[in-house]
């Protein structure tokens, strides 16, 4: 499985939206914009070749790493 579409909640506001994941990349970080707050959404994206899967982990952003 390499594309799919998934639908998440922003961490901020909650609205639910549509997002695309290409796991033809690999492993990815990144960060893309709510639709509605425009406050900014942290992506994980893990590809788990063992289990067919790709795994994607939602956060704020703004949490802080020590």
């Amino acid at each position: 499985m390499r594309y799919a579409t998934q639908t998440i909640s922003c961490p901020h506001c909650g609205h639910h939206q549509h997002i695309d994941v290409d796991g033809t990349s690999g492993d990815q970080d990144y960060y893309d914009d709510c639709r509605i707050c425009c406050n900014p959404i942290h992506l994980r994206i893990h590809i788990d070749e063992a289990r067919h899967k790709i795994e994607l982990f939602i956060d704020s952003g703004d949490e802080q790493i020590y």
